[in-house]
């Protein structure tokens, strides 16, 4: 398997990637598109299938494009997510890690995401792309998620005309927050409309109206994550958050275990969001700095740590381009610097961080190849690779989340 959906099979030697096989399978394909070193093929017939190979339970599948591995049985998706990490950091920077204990399975393959954010389809009609494809297939309900849908249907409806997408965020026991991206601001009828489809839904706390920097707020959108046991970060539903509550847990501890910081220790967390490193690390005494973009994150991170008592952190909002400047400019050392970039990863930061020269670099990423990548960036010269871990935060689907950390020699 690839890190996507696909797998790699030989057709007289050349290299074919296939949607929805499973190592194993022998299929019947026809070649769809020629590339470079290799082809894309679609399976006509399954002749014998692999091992692993199971039915979907999922009813949407295989057009719907949100799980692209529901088709392998979930013990062998977590050996292969382990298997291509694996892969990659020894292609990458000549690291062997150990498959048998790398990847941590999720406690449950279905039912664990905390948030799913759907497309607004014609007439109000919500759903997910298919893979590849900017068609929408129309959803009523999702296994990989806990949140149910009913409330997002009814808010694209009433809405469709300028509703690009909506977002379900479980707030606590059945009650939950929507999110809508919306093409323009929100006019004083539509906060009315929102109002009015708040008193008639018992289960919708809260509504969040967004038009790229633009927010209204109407009702409660306050979500509460608990983040390690008795620590409980709050912010607002669009303000970004793992989706996999229970594994993020795991995913904090081991973060805090590799950047080890101690009482008085100085750390700059970077893409800090609300607080979900920066709040932990202040409760071991730290003096954190935490860094993000997202001002609306920022302000919840800032109520976090007053809220928790931490006033020896501080947070900033200001973008990546601000940080790479600020970061060539510091006069401060850091003795830790945890990030935790977008997908993209982090490739401009990398050198000034090294100019930093923190004892420990911690990277939190959930693609491994920009994390190979930003990775062999900084041990080129000061730093080591020390610890790698992975937790599964999205079973069904190739993506994993992966933190690693780094010393200077």
């Amino acid at each position: 398997m690839t890190f996507g959906p696909y797998g790699v099979g030989r057709v007289d030697g050349k290299s074919v990637m296939v949607p929805h096989s499973v190592p194993g399978d022998l299929v019947d394909i026809s070649i769809e598109s020629e590339r470079a070193g290799y082809a894309i093929g679609r399976i006509v017939r399954i002749v014998a299938p692999g091992a692993a190979r199971r039915q979907p339970p999922c009813i949407f599948l295989p057009r719907c494009g949100g799980c692209d591995w529901q088709h392998i049985e979930y013990h062998e998706q977590v050996r292969l997510k382990a298997q291509t990490v694996v892969q990659e950091f020894r292609h990458a920077l000549g690291i062997d890690l150990d498959p048998a204990t790398l990847v941590e399975p999720a406690p449950s393959e279905f039912e664990y995401r905390s948030r799913v954010r759907l497309k607004v389809g014609r007439r109000g009609s919500i759903g997910l792309y298919e893979s590849a494809s900017n068609r929408m297939v129309e959803i009523d309900r999702c296994l990989v998620t806990d949140c149910r849908l009913e409330s997002a249907a009814r808010l694209a409806r009433a809405l469709s005309r300028d509703l690009l997408e909506v977002e379900v965020v479980r707030q606590s026991g059945a009650r939950q927050v929507l999110v809508a991206y919306l093409k323009k601001p929100a006019v004083a009828e539509q906060i009315r409309g929102v109002r009015r489809f708040l008193e008639s839904d018992p289960t919708t706390a809260g509504i969040v109206l967004r038009t790229g920097e633009s927010r209204t707020v109407v009702g409660d959108a306050e979500v509460a994550v608990e983040i390690e046991p008795g620590v409980t970060l709050r912010s607002d539903a669009d303000v970004f958050s793992q989706v996999n509550r229970p594994q993020n847990q795991k995913l904090v501890r081991a973060a805090l275990e590799m950047a080890a910081p101690e009482p008085q220790s100085s750390m700059l967390d970077l893409f800090c969001g609300s607080g979900n490193f920066s709040i932990p690390a202040a409760r071991r005494g730290a003096r954190v700095t935490g860094v993000d973009a997202d001002a609306t994150a920022v302000a919840a991170a800032a109520r976090n740590a007053e809220r928790l008592g931490l006033a020896q952190s501080r947070f900033v909002a200001m973008e990546v381009r601000e940080l790479v400047a600020f970061l060539r400019r510091a006069r401060s050392r850091p003795q830790i610097v945890l990030l935790d970039p977008p997908r993209t990863g982090a490739a401009e930061l990398i050198e000034p961080i090294m100019r930093l020269h923190p004892a420990r670099v911690v990277y939190v990423s959930c693609d491994v190849a920009t994390l190979a990548r930003d990775l062999r960036m900084l041990c080129a010269e000061w730093y080591r690779i020390n610890g790698v871990r992975a937790f599964d935060f999205f079973p069904n689907t190739h993506h994993v989340e992966i933190v690693a950390s780094a010393v200077l020699t």
